[in-house]
């Protein structure tokens, strides 16, 4: 049975071990492995994943299944957003599952934990940035009620792309 905990900073090797995985696994085959290496080298070092992880305006939590940590979902909370930094809505800055996992209904399972926890805090939307190419995944947002509303530039290392910004209202409890 699949078990969600919030990520606590004692955990931050597995969060680094899990976020640069996730990572490889996702987009090394779409893209520039130098690109790659700069984003995961920038993005998933100890120092900012525990600033991040600190952040009491932000919450991770890993996908826990017999007792090992198969993906994990970062949930940003007003000014802590990328974008927006609106108090009625939050973000999921990254949602990601092992490989080896996917098909298992994980990432459904840990975005209906992040919208049950919007939904219980009484936020009005959920949102999220999704790459433009990244058809299965806009994909799976969409079947989960997510519709695009914007875009923006996302740069991977030395590559201008293009992130799909993907809203889900919510309704009130």
């Amino acid at each position: 049975m699949l078990k969600i905990i919030k990520v606590q900073p004692s955990d931050l090797a597995t969060l680094l071990t899990i976020s640069k995985k996730t990572f490889y696994d996702a987009f090394l085959h779409l893209n520039d492995p130098g690109d790659i290496e700069a984003y995961v080298t920038s993005a998933f070092n100890g120092d900012k994943l525990l600033s991040e992880l600190t952040n009491p305006l932000s919450a991770f939590y890993f996908a826990m299944l017999n007792g090992q940590s198969v993906g994990y979902i970062k949930l940003n909370y007003s000014s802590a957003q990328t974008e927006f930094q609106h108090e009625h809505g939050v973000e999921v800055e990254r949602i990601y599952v092992l490989a080896d996992q996917q098909g298992k209904r994980i990432g459904n399972q840990l975005l209906d934990f992040a919208i049950n926890t919007a939904t219980e805090s009484d936020l009005q939307y959920i949102w999220l940035g999704v790459w433009d190419k990244n058809f299965n995944a806009i994909r799976f947002y969409e079947r989960n009620g997510f519709k695009i509303f914007d875009s923006h530039p996302f740069t991977l290392g030395t590559d201008l792309q293009t992130d799909l910004l993907m809203k889900r209202e919510l309704l009130p409890t």
